[in-house]
């Protein structure tokens, strides 16, 4: 069996905190049972700490910093750009989210049941996960921020008639072909809502499955804010189009 490639895509700015441990544990998730191997690529935003250079201490990691700061969706666009994997996962910088939640999305993926695998917060548990209860929230993520992430649920049903229970979720993993079939343009936080409501324009399909989450305060450097929950109303409603969904 031809070996294939998962590659991991890392927008960042200003994350020399967690950086190199969340390298590390990329680096770390064992992938050979799916017969594949990692390309991980940094997007430094033009960070004014030392977030790129610690990033290219780190074998194995490719470092592309932009010229100047331009926000997280145009980091994450010129990371599928440059792209070779088979497949695509998105991965926040910090440590909210656990790679070795890769595992269970991309056996998912490779299955062939969908073209993108969003992991969930909400959708239930398995052993050793947080998550209880569908819907729970975690007991550290404010309240602001969970409101502010389900209610854009019922917004993408809205504009997309298909729901979709975590549609701000910062792990995203897509077939090559299924991401680099859609135009994208937004430079911010508001991609997240673009790439959905494309892929579901585009009758391509989403499975969701529970992931775990460790969510961080505004003091530990969290950036997204309230302008971006009216910034994806509108995203949804500029790319929202009838489409297909499954959850599992």
């Amino acid at each position: 069996m031809n070996e294939k490639t998962l590659t991991v895509v890392i927008p960042a700015f200003n994350e020399q905190q967690f950086i190199e441990e969340l390298l590390k544990k990329v680096l770390a998730v064992d992938l050979s049972r799916l017969g594949l191997r990692k390309e991980i690529i940094v997007i430094d935003d033009c960070s004014t700490d030392r977030t790129r250079e610690i990033a290219r201490k780190v074998a194995g990691v490719t470092v592309i910093t932009q010229d100047r700061n331009s926000g997280k969706g145009k980091a994450v666009r010129k990371g599928i750009e440059v792209a070779k994997g088979d497949y695509l996962i998105i991965q926040d910088a910090d440590l909210e989210y656990d790679p070795e939640d890769y595992v269970p999305m991309l056996d998912a993926l490779v299955g062939g049941a969908a073209d993108a695998v969003y992991g969930s917060r909400y959708l239930g548990s398995h052993p050793q996960r947080f998550v209880n209860l569908r819907g729970a929230k975690h007991p550290e993520q404010s309240w602001t921020a969970y409101l502010g992430g389900r209610s854009l649920s019922l917004v993408a049903w809205v504009f997309t008639r298909h729901w979709v229970s975590d549609t701000v979720t910062a792990l995203k993993l897509f077939t090559r072909a299924a991401i680099k079939s859609i135009e994208l343009d937004s430079d911010g936080f508001e991609l997240d809502h673009e790439i959905t409501a494309k892929i579901l324009a585009n009758n391509l399909t989403i499975l969701e499955v529970p992931i775990s989450y460790f969510p961080r305060s505004k003091l530990e450097g969290k950036k997204i804010g309230l302008k971006d929950w009216f910034i994806a109303i509108r995203t949804f409603a500029r790319y929202g189009n009838r489409s297909a969904i499954v959850q599992s």
